[in-house]
């Protein structure tokens, strides 16, 4: 079930009011869900209800993202305002510690929120913050390109491209293996989603200079897909390398968004890494 939640965040301009809009169902430990930049929480609908048969699922938008507004002034959109955001939209829905995963940007912010300790376990499915300067620019070309595409494409001809196989290729094949498994609704929804993200490209400028450096003292799964076009999977390696203890697992056949490509192996390395 879909709703919003309104809360107080500490500016130096004094407190602003965010508002994040979420769904949350299923019973047992709590596991909060962050997606990718451009990208909005429906992008877990393929694992939420296999996760929410062992977990209380909490999919997010985040700020300036799917249905969630941007951040009011006074707040930026660089890491230790989105920390302080999620930390006290954890307070605002009585979430203690929970499990947390995330895809891409949202991978970063997991891995953030677990070296700040206000999560007890972190997934990060191809997190961004492990690339060389080189990888970022390609990825950051990569996805201003996507988005360039997506507002300049009418919405009837969306609609009619997510209608066949080979369109939905054509919308999502840079961040799915599999695109035509996606459903129309679903390719048409995030190429909205994508040109309505009021939060992008102030996201980007934000993370031009992030990089990834420390190492967390709680579980950490770092999966990623053998077919991830956006960030390579070699960062994976540089994650375990800073990570020691952290389980790396490969996603065979999985693009830079695995869930839809293979929901039965992303929800499996989720739970076990929720444990």
């Amino acid at each position: 079930m879909s709703a919003t939640v309104s809360f107080e965040v500490s500016t130096p301009h004094g407190p602003r009011d965010v508002t994040v809009s979420y769904a949350r169902v299923g019973r047992g430990e709590p596991l909060v869900l962050l997606h990718g930049i451009g990208h909005h929480r429906q992008a877990w609908d393929p694992v939420a209800d296999i996760l929410a048969t062992e977990r209380e699922v909490i999919a997010v938008d985040l700020p300036g993202f799917g249905a969630s507004p941007g951040l009011p002034d006074g707040l930026s959109y660089d890491l230790p305002t989105t920390n302080s955001v999620l930390g006290a939209l954890f307070e605002a829905l009585e979430l203690e510690r929970p499990h947390v995963a995330g895809n891409s940007l949202g991978g970063l912010l997991a891995l953030e929120l677990g070296r700040e300790k206000l999560v007890r376990s972190v997934t990060a499915l191809s997190p961004a913050g492990f690339w060389s300067e080189a990888e970022r620019r390609y990825a950051f070309t990569v996805l201003l390109a996507m988005r360039g595409i997506a507002q300049r494409l009418p919405l009837p001809l969306v609609e009619q491209l997510s209608r066949t196989a080979a369109g939905r290729t054509a919308l999502t094949s840079t961040i799915y293996a599999r695109p035509a498994r996606r459903s129309p609704q679903a390719v048409v929804a995030e190429t909205l989603a994508l040109v309505g993200a009021t939060g992008f490209e102030a996201t980007l400028r934000a993370g031009t200079t992030v990089r990834f450096t420390d190492d967390l003292s709680l579980p950490v799964t770092v999966a990623w897909g053998t077919r991830d076009r956006i960030l390579v999977r070699r960062q994976g390696v540089r994650a375990k390398q800073l990570i020691p203890h952290a389980r790396l697992v490969r996603l065979p056949g999985c693009g830079h968004c695995p869930m839809n490509d293979d929901p039965a192996l992303v929800a499996r390395v989720i739970l076990d890494g929720s444990r």
